[in-house]
């Protein structure tokens, strides 16, 4: 009999993503639980991608991305931030931002590091943390508005903190963080070797006329953070999986190390395409109004329902608190809803280490108007 080696993840099973939307397909239900959009990219997009995959364009990109796309991609930053990264040497193409993410850790945490998460956090944070050989600090936000508590952060930070990851706006909450915010961490960790991973994926959206806070546009910050952006979120092409990320030419030369051997290189026709489209800066100029269009929507229609409904600063999430309706435990009252109901949406337990209920879902608004509609008269007949 062979003797397999142990586990690395012992209690790490099929995320939530996948079991929500396969109990969504068994049932039939309008799937609000994983987060991406049914509706298609920009049709430009599409054909763009073509015209390279025609024109031969087929084969390894350079390992930290096709070059015409980071210079875009350092024009894209100025524009919004005011800083101007050097393409060369700070900007790496990634094949998706969980693949920026795992690299991100894997080059900064060594055995023992500890590193700052604030709960509820996205699920490859603990896992990525743990296979470097970290030890993640668990820092609950705050309910109901999912603020910080800065001075328990603080209490959290001793001499072996390595990093903090920052999640703005932030999933599964949509929580923005505000400049005050980053102030506050630029003070905190002002004199110490403590990096940032800062979470930037859904940067475009960002509601009611506020600023998206990137650590690129504070200096003290941008010195010491590695910046995390997604053209899936961007682009509504979560399927196409690429990410970028923007670090210092020191932290790019650790993090590269890391993304040559996890992927190499990512798609190539789909990045020359990318470089093109980003010219149409009013793509993700307007994209908040286009999702705070849809939040809104949401947010209205629940309102005749027993949910409780916090709207949403930022991203394409829309928390709703359903303590009113029953005492279920969040993961088993989502099951039935999907069930039963015909709605899948996640339990926002699973991004907490302890599966801290609150009784929260968590429902995904990238969805077309009637899709929204159809799963709100659900909702609301619960």
């Amino acid at each position: 009999m062979i003797n397999y080696p142990s586990s690395k993840l012992p209690d790490i099973t099929t995320t939530i993503f996948t079991v929500m939307s396969g109990l969504a397909t068994e049932h039939r239900a309008i799937n609000l639980s994983q987060g991406f959009p049914d509706f298609n990219c920009p049709e430009e997009l599409v054909e763009l991608v073509t015209k390279y995959m025609r024109a031969g364009f087929n084969q390894y990109a350079p390992m930290p991305g096709v070059l015409q796309l980071r210079e875009k991609i350092s024009l894209k930053t100025q524009l919004l931030y005011g800083y101007l990264p050097d393409p060369e040497r700070e900007v790496t193409v990634t094949s998706g931002a969980t693949e920026a993410l795992f690299a991100a850790i894997a080059a900064i945490v060594k055995p023992g590091d500890e590193v700052v998460v604030l709960e509820p956090c996205y699920d490859s944070y603990i896992p990525a943390i743990r296979l470097a050989g970290g030890i993640p600090v668990h820092v609950p936000l705050v309910v109901p508005d999912f603020h910080i508590d800065w001075n328990l952060v603080k209490k959290r930070i001793c001499s072996r903190t390595r990093a903090i990851i920052i999640n703005t706006p932030h999933n599964p909450t949509g929580a923005v963080l505000t400049h005050h915010d980053m102030e506050t961490l630029a003070n905190i960790i002002d004199g110490t070797d403590i990096l940032v991973i800062s979470d930037e994926v859904y940067e475009h959206m960002v509601f009611d006329g506020d600023l998206h806070s990137s650590v690129l546009r504070h200096p003290s910050l941008r010195e010491r953070s590695i910046a995390i952006s997604s053209f899936g979120k961007t682009y509504h092409t979560t399927g196409w999986k690429i990410g970028y990320t923007i670090a210092p030419p020191a932290l790019t030369v650790e993090l590269r190390k890391m993304h040559q051997f996890l992927t190499f290189s990512t798609v190539t026709p789909m990045q020359l395409a990318l470089a093109d489209y980003l010219d149409q800066e009013d793509h993700y100029l307007q994209l908040p109004a286009f999702y705070q269009a849809k939040r809104d929507l949401f947010c209205q229609l629940l309102e005749p329902s027993r949910f409780q409904v916090f709207p949403s600063s930022g991203t394409y999430f829309q928390l709703a608190r359903y303590e009113a309706i029953s005492k279920e435990h969040d993961l088993e009252f989502a099951k039935r809803l999907t069930r039963e109901i015909g709605v899948a949406a996640i339990p926002v337990s699973v991004f907490y280490h302890d599966k801290t209920d609150n009784k929260f879902l968590r429902f995904c608004f990238a969805k077309s108007e009637e899709t929204l509609r159809k799963a709100a008269e659900r909702l609301v007949a619960l």
